[in-house]
């Protein structure tokens, strides 16, 4: 892989600062419950086609009380991109290759009145350079309360960068977090963007920003819910609620593509799966 730029640089240190922050919060979290459960990492390397070196990363996993399987990873890669996917890649078509950067977060709780939640921030260049990314919530058994506070953190990161932004993002996560086949979505939503392009400034301060909600929000919603009692019922409508969600990311999710079409750790590419779930 060719050495960084600056703004490549800039990209990959927020990313591994933020997974630094929000593992330290959820780690916290567990300690509050009694646990001593802790993130495990573990560092891989990717091999580019042409067999040159191709960036890596690293996988973080913790399994815990509050947290049944949360993975937060890392990752910095780059080379060529094989065969016709380039074209299904912004800016690739007329040069394959590309560099990326982000964090990618999924966590699966035990309690099933705790949401699950995902979010994923990213950086690439190609011909083009954009950021790309959001946050959505996926809880079991909804609480409005608990949707009304991850969207209202998530619109104040947004109304501070485009008046627009979050009529705009929040309407392509519901698009974009959909199960067709299903006909249902896979949440309650959040935000998606991508292709952010132009002032990398300005839109590398909206994606900071989108992490520090994230950050905000979610951990705040956990401890409001992590002590609530739960009947077997409940277990089991998270249960099936999990086979949707795998359901999504195996057959619709593009990160999962991506991973899987540039030669990514597969552990990590699929760490977003459940622990457990369940098909009728």
């Amino acid at each position: 892989m060719q050495p960084l730029d600056a703004e490549q640089t800039q990209a990959r240190q927020w990313f591994e600062h933020l997974r630094d922050l929000i593992c330290a919060e959820f780690e916290a979290i567990e300690r509050e419950a009694g646990s001593e459960a802790a993130f495990d990492y573990t560092p891989w390397d990717r091999a580019d086609p042409s067999g040159a070196p191709g960036g890596g990363g690293v996988r973080g996993v913790m399994k815990g009380k509050v947290f049944e399987k949360v993975g937060v990873n890392v990752s910095t890669v780059g080379g060529t991109f094989e065969g016709d996917f380039a074209k299904s890649i912004h800016g690739a078509a007329e040069n394959p290759r590309f560099f990326a950067t982000g964090i990618s977060l999924v966590a699966h709780m035990t309690n099933p009145h705790v949401p699950a939640v995902h979010m994923n921030c990213r950086f690439l260049a190609t011909t083009k350079r954009w950021f790309g990314g959001g946050a959505d919530l996926n809880p079991p058994l909804p609480e409005p309360h608990d949707t009304q506070d991850f969207h209202a953190e998530l619109k104040a990161a947004c109304d501070a960068h485009g008046a627009d932004y979050y009529d705009r993002f929040s309407a392509w996560a519901e698009e974009y977090f959909r199960i067709p086949h299903r006909g249902v979505n896979r949440g309650v939503g959040g935000i998606f963007y991508d292709h952010l392009e132009g002032d990398f400034a300005a839109n590398f301060a909206f994606t900071q920003d989108v992490g520090r909600a994230f950050l905000n929000a979610y951990p705040r919603i956990v401890r409001r819910r992590m002590n609530d009692a739960w009947t077997p019922e409940d277990e089991a409508a998270m249960l099936a609620w999990r086979g949707r969600y795998a359901e999504f990311n195996l057959v619709y999710d593009r990160g999962t593509l991506f991973g899987l079409k540039t030669g990514g750790n597969i552990d990590a590419i699929l760490m977003s799966l459940p622990p457990r779930a369940i098909w009728a």
